[in-house]
């Protein structure tokens, strides 16, 4: 007399263990941690910072209510050849940074490695132009070497 509920008794265990584990896989949490869906759908390949070629210099207009064009770049990582858009921080950044320049991204910090702010689809910043730091060159403390 099977009544499709979970067996009991002394000897359950196994049957029990064996349906939580095929029921495990209803669950979307577990299923996309065991089939590492994030691993395979983050450009960055789950690592904290990339390098990458930049391609184009972008003007991003800023989500409403605010209006702003915000300066980003398209890069061309090197590690898979996956292009991102990176959002370039601080006031002037877009000068010290040219086609072809060799930069260092990482992660923006929005809410699950999203977009940020009232950036649309933008997930990523620049954080090193030609192995200097975006910062240094924007408060003149280094200059861009020339590659």
């Amino acid at each position: 007399m099977s009544r499709g509920k979970s067996p009991l008794g002394e000897f359950a265990a196994r049957p029990l263990v064996r349906k939580r584990k095929k029921y495990r896989w209803k669950k979307s949490s577990y299923k996309r941690r065991v089939l590492k869906l994030r691993k395979k759908t983050d450009p960055l390949e789950a690592a904290p910072q990339a390098r990458g070629i930049v391609l184009e210099k972008v003007g991003i207009e800023s989500k409403q209510p605010n209006s702003a064009i915000r300066k980003a770049v398209r890069v061309q990582l090197s590690k898979n050849g996956k292009q991102v858009t990176a959002f370039i921080p601080g006031d002037g950044g877009l000068k010290y940074i040219d086609e072809h320049d060799e930069v260092i991204i990482e992660g923006i910090g929005g809410a699950m490695g999203g977009a940020m702010g009232d950036l649309p689809g933008v997930r990523f910043k620049v954080t090193k132009v030609n192995g200097v730091s975006l910062e240094s060159l924007i408060y003149g403390r280094k200059e861009k070497p020339i590659r």
